[in-house]
């Protein structure tokens, strides 16, 4: 009994050392797990990800179960951090980390990406299978007017600039879409699919949405990070003496869709925000992240509100 208290208070003790107060996948504030395996902290949600890796991670609640000594030193000898620092180490620019809000699909790829493939680690010579920002492959799309699923060939190609679909191999591409105006989100809960894919684009003024998914997690999240890829390709060919970016969909632009679709402007900062200049703000709020404008005067930010809210007023189409 001593040493299951002793343990417990170690345990949480290591839980205030640098990294390790959130969860070394998602980023959750509740680490309320651990890999002993790995020597990471972890939350709930992530835990039940590992749990299905018995092979490579293997989970323990820091609360309700017991820790071994060897344990404890084994969580001591290695942390949130120490892991980061391994797995982490080529994570590509483009690559999307998910955050614990992301659905499931997306965080465990990454789990699995980082531990189960080591995609990821310092030793790993081959690019990352996305990194071309090409792919080409089978997707189930969502039909305009049936609403059905059917099976359809994708082409991306960063080198052309381009995303093709075809209905029939032996026709001309369906759609031939431009890189420089390409998206792509999950959107499980639209589409009712647990590796639900929404691919939005624009064209002749209007923006075009295709519903698309693939039976393998795997497949689907290889093809958003392609995705993102060719995007990273075409902001730097198109942007080079920008700084690198953090995010493959930076460089001065914001994708803005409907507002069912997740989408909202709201008139002032997020809450917590502190701003040196008092200028009115704007914040744009997506399925992913909040970004925040300041306008110079109360005029303007109407105005923008106003501009704004007239795009996520437009017509769906697709």
């Amino acid at each position: 009994m001593m040493d299951r208290d002793r343990n417990k208070s170690l345990l949480l003790e290591l839980l205030r050392a640098p990294g390790n107060d959130r969860c070394a996948d998602c980023g959750a504030a509740d680490t309320e797990w651990a890999s002993y395996k790995l020597g990471i902290f972890i939350c709930l949600n992530c835990s039940g990800i590992h749990r299905n890796l018995p092979q490579i991670s293997r989970v323990k609640s820091l609360r309700l179960d017991f820790w071994e000594n060897d344990l404890i030193e084994f969580m001591k000898s290695h942390g949130n951090l120490c892991a980061k620092a391994k797995y982490e180490a080529k994570v590509p620019p483009y690559y999307y980390i998910p955050q614990s809000k992301d659905c499931l699909v997306l965080r465990e790829q990454w789990i699995r990406a980082k531990y189960e493939r080591e995609e990821f680690v310092a030793t790993q010579v081959c690019q990352h299978p996305c990194s071309a920002g090409s792919r080409e492959g089978f997707l189930w799309k969502r039909g305009r007017e049936s609403r059905q699923f059917q099976k359809r060939r994708f082409v991306l190609s960063a080198g052309e600039g381009v995303m093709k679909y075809y209905v029939k191999e032996s026709k001309s591409p369906k759609a031939i879409i431009s890189i420089e105006t390409l998206n792509a989100m999950f959107q499980t809960e639209k589409i009712k699919h647990a590796h639900g894919l929404q691919i939005t684009y624009h064209t002749d003024g209007q923006t075009r949405n295709l519903f698309v998914y693939h039976e393998s997690g795997k497949e689907i999240v290889d093809w958003f990070n392609a995705i993102r890829a060719a995007r990273y390709h075409y902001l730097r060919t198109t942007f080079p003496a920008v700084p690198e970016p953090e995010d493959a969909f930076e460089q001065g632009r914001v994708f803005i869709g409907r507002m069912d679709e997740g989408y909202e402007v709201r008139a002032g900062f997020p809450q917590g925000v502190q701003v040196k200049k008092r200028k009115p703000g704007i914040t744009v709020v997506t399925p992913t992240r909040e970004f925040v404008f300041m306008c110079e005067t109360d005029r303007e930010q109407r105005e923008w509100i106003d501009a704004l809210n007239g795009v996520l007023a437009q017509p769906l189409t697709g």
